[in-house]
């Protein structure tokens, strides 16, 4: 097929998005729920699918649902337990449950009604029953409570939100108010549930409680979870684990330590052992997500002390108990690892691109995992550890596209340390002719910028409008051990900025940079990043910014959802230091800022309060600077719905080219 066709936004809306894989107990076949996008009707749909990890054509499992998703395999193979908002028997669910599958096909059936909806789950070894999570009122008892108070909440005319909680919203939501995140469990064959931790002073975290926070033994007699031991709960808090017992309903703490966060627990499949992540936060809040084994005895260790990684969620134990696989980031890439036990010494099992969830069973692996090059894919590992590839849902849409070549450099940054920077160059690049110079500036702080597929910030439609796309690791970043990631604490712009603008350096010493087509671009601290350098940056370097929801004030910030860690990055609350928290605003350089800029910021993003773009965009006008306001009154951190991701790459590229002064492609020099 020849590759004639531009990458565009509308290409972009067209993929076919595959979620998590879950596989049959056999290792045979995986299910995974498959998101499509309609741009003109502005709205998705989320289906189940079959696919053989022996090769052949997916088998679409669903079709009734609108968002049918995260489908788990039951330990005998015989269903597929999903969670949807369906109409079923005459009723529509107001909030998500659980449906249950046969994976040769069939009429799904809803598994109970759950008056306040499932938020994940998990099944029981025997396949009897099912764990989940649901957000309940914890001092009524009793699910005909529990429904009625959601009755008469759904029913109430007032739209006030009111609280004494020091955590009460979260990224884009609200933390349900006067409710906390339970485990329950259900009888598969009865429909009927119950919450495990009614009349107890327990709950699951408050921040997106998901599957990997509980775990249930193989015997199916008891489940460990992470839970927040502090009265009043705060984002940072440290978590500790402990297992309850189902026949006795006693609950007992396993592990607590004010310095260390505890989160993540697994049990072996003997049984003997309890991975886990510890992270000793009493050392330093920066401390990395560590690899940790309990045995029967009480006794505990961190296992991967000597290995300078972040382990992520979740944790999967080899079938033998004598290794764990996870991922885990290595110089902008996310890998699948084998940790091995006895040795203490981690190998890459999945080398990525990026990897982002995978599922074992039967000595076989799936992986969910993408690139710079391709959006998410599943591939099954062969005898070779080699993935293979088994679906092509995307494969005919990218055939039509050209797309770029990647390139991966490193040179000296601040501190004379080494930073990476990846560079997209738009596709057919010659060389021998000029190209506009567009900085991609990751958010975070502690993330990185890898190769990896982004949604939005997408390098292969950047690139596809003749920028050269450059994406800097500066100081801070995740992925290069934690004494790179924790230089930025309490001085955060100094040394990002000097690796930033010693990537500019590097890039204008090439003969196709246009020195006079100059951009910087970043979103969240990306965004922090543009406003700084609009405020330290002699004006002219750069002809314009992009700050999509940029951080301006700290001081203003206070009124996001994570306040309380601002004192440990910045060094000091705003009303002990001004001079310090001063020093890190871009507010406090607004009489510096000359350079254009587009500003974005959606007002249902409660990380960073759209007070914060309104007031920078509202500064540069008042100051006279040339300046834009894209504002979506329905969007949150991110820009979720097709029509205003349409909107955002029309107006990025509009705001480019207006201070080009000439057309964002290739010329002869």
């Amino acid at each position: 097929m020849s590759k004639t066709s531009k990458f565009d936004v509308d290409a972009l809306w067209q993929i076919e998005r595959v979620g998590a894989p879950s596989l049959s107990p056999d290792g045979a076949q995986a299910v995974a729920s498959l998101s499509q996008f309609d741009m003109a009707e502005n709205k998705s749909r989320s289906s189940l699918y079959l696919l053989s990890t022996l090769g052949g054509e997916p088998r679409r499992l669903t079709s009734a649902g609108d968002k049918d998703g995260a489908p788990q395999w039951s330990p005998s193979g015989e269903q597929i337990a999903f969670v949807a908002k369906r109409e079923q028997g005459g009723t529509k669910d107001e909030e998500p449950q659980l449906y249950l599958i046969a994976p040769d096909g069939g009429e799904a059936r809803r598994l109970g009604q759950i008056a306040t909806g499932v938020e994940a789950f998990k099944w029981f070894p025997d396949g009897r029953r099912i764990a989940f999570i649901s957000w309940v009122w914890p001092e009524l008892k009793g699910a005909k409570a529990q429904a009625k108070a959601h009755k008469d909440f759904k029913a109430r005319k007032q739209t006030g939100y009111v609280t004494s909680e020091a955590f009460y919203r979260y990224w884009d939501h609200s933390i349900p108010m006067g409710r906390v995140a339970h485990l329950h469990v259900i009888d598969v064959k009865t429909g009927k549930s119950q919450d495990l931790f009614e009349g107890s002073d327990f709950e699951l975290s408050r921040a997106d409680a998901g599957s990997e926070c509980f775990d249930i033994s193989p015997d199916g007699r008891r489940i460990v979870f992470a839970f927040d031991p502090a009265v009043e709960k705060k984002v940072g808090n440290c978590f500790a684990l402990a297992e309850l017992t189902l026949k006795s309903s006693e609950f007992r703490t396993l592990l607590q330590d004010a310095a260390w966060d505890f989160g993540a627990p697994r049990y072996s499949h003997g049984g003997q052992h309890l991975a886990f992540l510890a992270s000793h936060q009493g050392l330093k809040h920066t401390m990395p997500a560590q690899l940790a084994v309990l045995d029967t005895h009480g006794q505990w260790a961190v296992v991967s002390a000597d290995w300078d990684r972040e382990v992520a969620a979740p944790l999967a134990w080899a079938e033998d108990d004598l290794s764990l696989l996870f991922c885990a980031e290595q110089a902008g890439r996310r890998h699948i690892w084998r940790f091995d036990l006895p040795a203490a010494t981690a190998a890459i099992e999945f080398e990525g691109g990026h990897a982002t969830s995978f599922a074992t069973a039967s000595g076989v692996l799936v992986v969910n995992h993408d690139s710079i090059h391709f959006p998410p894919r599943l591939s099954v590992l062969d005898e070779h550890k080699a993935a293979q590839r088994i679906e092509s849902f995307n494969t005919d849409l990218l055939g039509k596209y050209k797309f770029s070549k990647i390139e991966e450099v490193f040179y000296a940054g601040a501190q004379g340390e080494q930073v990476q920077m990846w560079l997209a160059y738009p596709p057919g690049f010659d060389a021998k002719k000029k190209y506009p110079v567009m900085h991609l500036i990751h958010g975070g702080p502690h993330t990185a910028m890898g190769d990896s597929w982004h949604w939005r910030w997408n390098h292969q439609l950047f690139a596809a409008e003749g920028y050269v796309v450059a994406a800097v690791n500066y100081h801070g970043s995740s992925s290069f051990g934690h004494a790179f990631l924790d230089s930025i604490t309490h001085r955060w712009g100094e040394l990002e900025l000097q690796d930033i603008e010693a990537g500019t350096d590097w890039i204008l010493k090439k003969p196709w940079a246009d020195k006079s087509r100059v951009f910087a671009t970043g979103g969240s601290y990306g965004g922090f990043m543009v406003a700084w350098m609009n405020g330290h940056v002699e004006p002219g370097r750069y002809q314009a910014y992009i700050c999509h929801a940029g951080c301006f004030d700290w001081q203003a910030m206070y009124a996001d959802d994570c306040y309380t860690w601002h004192v440990k990055e910045l060094g000091a609350n705003y009303w002990v230091d001004p001079a310090k928290i001063a020093s890190q605003s871009p507010v406090n350089f607004a009489q510096h800022m000359h350079t254009p800029t587009l500003v974005i910021h959606g007002a249902l993003d409660y990380r960073v309060p759209d007070a914060q773009g309104l007031a920078y965009y509202n500064t540069l006008k008042a100051r006279g600077v040339d300046a834009r306001l894209l504002w979506f009154p329905d969007e949150n951190h991110w820009v979720l719905k097709p029509q205003n991701s349409k909107l955002w790459y029309g107006e990025f590229f509009d705001w480019l080219k207006r201070h080009s002064g000439k057309p964002a492609r290739g010329r002869k020099g």
